[in-house]
Parts: structure tokens; sequence; C-alpha cells
């Protein structure tokens, strides 16, 4: 279910290429130049890590894999007296055809990964499990499997099981912490989804057009539910960018499809899980037409043209609903919503981790849900994906959710829309390469309030710190420790929100463990 999450880490690593020193660059660019003359590459990413923590689900069924918000239907919680220890491990083991017949103008992708817990299970099937004593576990999931064609010079076609991320950039050609702050940060839309992708990123400019089928149920009747895509970037200088973009959602599913009984869309127990917005349509079916238009700008995108950057997006969420009712369809609430983002910097030294950063989001909330016939709060992928769009690139661990994650994707916030409350945050984080582009250390600071206020409860989430020190082992291997704490809010004084718990604050939640990361090619 998380397999997405995957490319966050690896395209991290990929991404840190940039602050290698030059005698890893001469070595990578034999090992590229090697590899560019083969049809056949493979490459892979290994990451374990040990976790201490206090967050755990509390149902037997969840034992293995939990995503979600926390606190929220997934079961997960806090405790004082419960503080798990745990390993878990994932391989992604990555295959690229490209035949010498085409000459590089048609590329076969496919992706792959194996997740478990240590000592999860054996002699089964199924992902995210296996490593028990004895294994034999049927767990291979697939991520990618895509044909990419480049029919003419600037135009590729990206035809298949393809990475559905709302950035304007070519997924499979950019650095993957490019993508996560630039266009929509992929908080609206990160995920895979199978459809085609047509782009024309010429020197100054990318235009993309998209088509995603998310769900096709019954084959022979309209359920389908699509996603199309419209966006545009244009240069203005070599350090400005400005882009715009239209995402159209097509829902005539009536929340059938989806994970498991979760079901996906609007009324679906998936938004729930998700912390997303749930409309209360309980089995009525609904058809919906929802769109999101933005505008986004990026300066000094890759940190190397000045000491300033940042990017920005503004989004604004408008859709309609109907309902029916016997054979007819009657209005249901419309949809109103506004998202916005900033994220901007001063880099302090000579590699891009030495940086001085804050990430500011803001959705609009909704305090009576569609009791007025109308819902103005954002609403994101994570309707009808698990999760479908990720708010990872921020700096934090617990107020948001962060990318080190292999079976537990758990954070307070887990969608920008706050549960359809909306949020108001600020993350805060320096960082420094006290071995330059060896050994690096960062701390950072977050705080959020809602901007609506749910019954029984105040705005104030909670304040998160934490601190990161890394150290590069070589060519993208790394060891790392991470480390964070979040001091809960009257936010969470709520039953609405806390777990059910009627006047009772939950236990912190914090988080600490060491990772090891090795992309091999």
């Amino acid at each position: 279910m998380l397999r997405y999450l995957t490319f966050l880490i690896f395209m991290v690593l990929c991404s840190s290429m940039q602050a290698q020193a030059p005698a890893v660059y001469k070595d990578l660019n034999e090992k590229t130049k090697d590899e560019a003359n083969k049809e056949f590459r493979f490459l892979a990413y290994f990451y374990n890590h040990m976790v201490n923590t206090n967050v755990y689900p509390t149902s037997d069924f969840l034992k293995g894999q939990v995503v979600g918000r926390l606190y929220g239907p997934n079961t997960s919680t806090t405790s004082d007296e419960n503080r798990p220890v745990y390993f878990e491990q994932r391989i992604l083991p990555f295959f690229l055809y490209s035949p010498k017949l085409f000459d590089g103008k048609a590329t076969l992708r496919a992706s792959f990964e194996i997740d478990f817990t240590w000592g999860d299970g054996s002699y089964g099937s199924g992902g995210n499990a296996g490593s028990a004593i004895s294994a034999d576990q049927v767990n291979l999931q697939t991520q990618n499997i895509e044909i990419e064609l480049k029919p003419a010079k600037y135009w590729t076609i990206n035809l298949g099981l393809q990475r559905m991320y709302d950035t304007p950039y070519d997924t499979y050609g950019t650095f993957f912490d490019k993508m996560l702050n630039t266009g929509g940060r992929l908080n609206l839309w990160g995920t895979d989804g199978v459809g085609i992708t047509v782009r024309r990123q010429a020197d100054y400019s990318i235009f993309k057009a998209s088509y995603f089928q998310l769900y096709e149920n019954e084959i022979q009747t309209n359920d389908d539910v699509q996603l199309f895509e419209l966006q545009y970037l244009r240069r203005v200088s070599h350090k400005l960018n400005i882009g715009s973009s239209i995402h159209y959602v097509r829902d005539r599913g009536n929340g059938q499809g989806g994970p498991s009984i979760l079901g996906q869309g609007l009324n679906s127990s998936l938004a729930s899980f998700n912390g997303a917005y749930r409309f209360p349509f309980s089995a009525v079916p609904y058809k919906s037409d929802i769109a999101w238009l933005g505008l986004s700008a990026g300066y000094n995108e890759d940190y190397m043209m000045d000491r300033i950057f940042g990017t920005a997006y503004v989004k604004y969420n408008l859709g309609s609903v109907s309902l029916q009712e016997g054979d007819d369809w009657k209005e249901g609430p419309s949809i109103s919503g506004l998202a916005a983002n900033l994220r901007a910097g001063y880099r302090h030294g000579q590699t891009i981790n030495d940086l001085i950063w804050l990430d500011a989001m803001y959705t609009t909330g909704d305090q009576n849900g569609v009791v007025d016939n109308n819902y103005s709060g954002v609403m994101t992928g994570n309707t009808w994906g698990t999760p479908g769009a990720l708010h990872v690139s921020h700096g934090g661990y617990l107020l948001f959710p962060h990318a080190n994650v292999v079976n537990r994707y758990i954070a307070a916030v887990t969608d920008i829309s706050n549960m359809g409350y909306g949020i108001s945050s600020l993350h805060v984080n320096a960082s420094k390469d006290i071995i330059p582009n060896k050994f690096n250390a960062k701390i950072g600071f977050a705080s959020a309030l809602s901007n609506a206020t749910p019954n029984g409860g105040g705005t104030y989430i909670g304040t998160e710190a934490n601190v990161k020190l890394a150290y590069q082992l070589g060519v993208f291997m790394s060891v790392e420790f991470h480390a964070a704490n979040l001091w809960l809010g009257d936010f969470y004084d709520s039953r609405i929100v806390n777990g059910g718990e009627t006047g009772v604050r939950p236990v912190n939640p914090y988080t600490a463990f060491v990772s090891f990361k090795w992309l091999m090619f």
C-alpha cells in the first residue's frame, strides 16, 4: 500500500549526487556511461531501520501495516507504558529495457518492492510480510510497469502504470527532491496510477497532459473514477519559473472499489483512514465533478544559482455533487476550498545541505461539514488512494508524515485538509554539513493550528522538535539517526480526533530510529 513512498527515499538519495565530490562524479559518470550502452539495466534500493516509538495500533488486524491519521480509524494510539522496538526492511528493484533497435526512443520500465517487519510472517502470500523463520513468503508488489516513447524532439509519452505526481517535471528524469518542492509538491496527487501522459519539455517551457483511470469497477456500467490533468511551466529567467495546472476528477464510482473493505471516494472509510474529510452520504449513490485550479512559482529551485531559494503554490478546489433520490438526482453539496504553500530559505554554505528554510501551509477549513450544503475545505488524492497525496518534504516527522517509512505511515495530520478542519502550519529547519558531503546534522521545529474547531476541543494541534544526523559511508550508502517529539495541543481534547476518549488528551508521541540506506546499480 505504501509502494509509491519508496520513490521518496530512493530519489532523495539520487538527489545527493549533486553534492558528491568530483572524484565521485568521475566514477559515477564512467559507471553511467557503461550502463547507457546496455539494453538492459538494473538498479535497486535497500532500506533498513530500527525504530523505538510509543506509536502503535491497538487492533490485532493492523499489526503488520498501518496507514493514516494518528488516533484515527486505523486504531493507532500512544502510550507511556508501551514503547515498541522493531526492525523494518525494504528492497526496491528497478528494471529498464531500451533496445538498441529503437535508438533510445522506447524504454520499458518496471519496478517492484518487497517490504517486511523482521519476524512478521512466513509460508504465506501477500505484501508487506515474510521475514519470520523459514520465510518462503510470496510478497512481490508491483509499483510501475510502463512504456516510455520519444516520438519527436522534446516530446515524451508514458503509457501504463506510472508515477501520478502533481508536478510538471519528467517524473522519471528529475531528482525527487525537486518534484517534492515544486508544482503541487505531491500534496494533492502523489502516488501511482494507470493511464497515459504526454509531455513536451523544451528549454524554456514544459507542457503536460495526462489521463488516469483511477477505478474501473464494472466495465459494463458508468461507474468509473477518472483523473484528467493539464500542467504548464514557463521559465521566466534562469532563476524564476512560473506554472499553472488543472486537475479534474470525474467520480461515478459511488464509493465502490478501493483497498480492502474501505472503499474509495467521498463517502468512504478510506477518507477517514487517510485523515481526509468523509462526506456523510452513507450508502446513497452520488455523482461528483471536482477540479483543482493552481498557480505555482519557483525561484532558484536547485539552490545553486543564488543563496536564496523558494517555491510557492495556490490551489483552488471546486466541485459539485449530485445525490440519488429514488429514480431522480438532486443537487448535493458544493465544494469550494483553498490550499496555499510557501517554502523559502537561504543556503549558507558550500553544499546543498547547508540550508536554513521554512515551510508554511494553509488550507481552508469547514466548521460544520456539509450541513449548509457546502464543503469549504480542500480535497486531495487521499480520498481515492491510500495514501494518494503526500506532504513529506517539510522536514518534520510526527506533525506531518515523513518519507522514511516501510509499513507504518502515521502522523497527526496525514492529509492537508486535516479532516476538513483546515490547517495553518509552520516548519523551520536548519541543516549543516559538518564534514562537507560526508557528515550532516539537521534540527527542526514545527507547529500547527486547525482553522476550524472540533466539538470539545481547541484549535492548537501541537508543536514538534526533531533532529537528524547522517553519515555518508560511500557513494549512495549512508547511515542516519532521526528523533522527534510532538507535544499535543487542545485540538486533541476532542473525542472526534483523539480516538473517542472523553476529557483525556493522548500521550505525546515520539519516534527515534537508526536507518541504513544503499542505492546500488
